[in-house]
């Protein structure tokens, strides 16, 4: 079992942040956490230090796989399924029993955040990709910054979870996930 803190919000006024504070994790884009997750589950897990991830692309480049290899064995297989087809073909999958991924980001929109309804379009309704690849530069100007070396993250493990190794942060931030046996109501969504 995979048990880690995998994502939290740190609330603080908008007012106490400079533009030096604003800070991304390691990731191309603003998809997710699915980079950082990687590498640290690598390093904590395996003892390996990863560098640099190579994504997959399988059905589409909106379904891409990322694994780690550690003596010929695949031991990390991680996916990233944006868009509702492809969040479709993942539940379908897992019914199936045929679901190979110690964890998946998923995204509802294709293409990820940046490209979501509501970013900025041009006047026919359409993305406006110039405008989103300006958003992709900006973003990865932004400077990357472990989430646990972020002063205002230290700040809540200090004065709200009562310290990192506290059982408040156990209860908090960590879970478990089991199987959840089907009901037989109309009510389920068919996938």
């Amino acid at each position: 079992n995979f048990r880690a803190d995998l994502s939290f919000c740190c609330f603080i006024r908008f007012e106490e942040i400079k533009e030096g504070d604003v800070v991304r994790h390691d990731g191309k884009r603003s998809d997710g956490y699915l980079e950082h997750i990687f590498k640290h589950a690598a390093k904590e897990l395996f003892g390996m230090d990863v560098k640099e991830i190579t994504y997959k692309a399988l059905k589409n480049k909106d379904f891409q796989e990322v694994t780690l290899e550690k003596d010929g064995e695949t031991v990390l297989r991680f996916a990233a399924a944006y868009g509702f087809r492809n969040i479709q073909n993942m539940v379908l999958k897992l019914k199936k029993g045929k679901f190979l991924y110690h964890f998946v980001e998923v995204l509802a929109c294709p293409g990820g955040c940046l490209n979501g309804k509501g970013q900025a379009q041009t006047e026919d309704g359409k993305p406006d990709k110039a405008l989103l690849h300006q958003m992709e530069e900006v973003y990865a100007a932004i400077p990357v910054r472990l989430p646990e070396t972020n002063i205002h993250v230290q700040k809540m493990y200090q004065d709200w979870l009562e310290g990192m190794d506290s059982k408040k942060v156990q209860e908090t931030l960590h879970t478990q996930y089991s199987a959840v046996n089907p009901t037989a109501s109309n009510l389920d969504i068919k996938w």
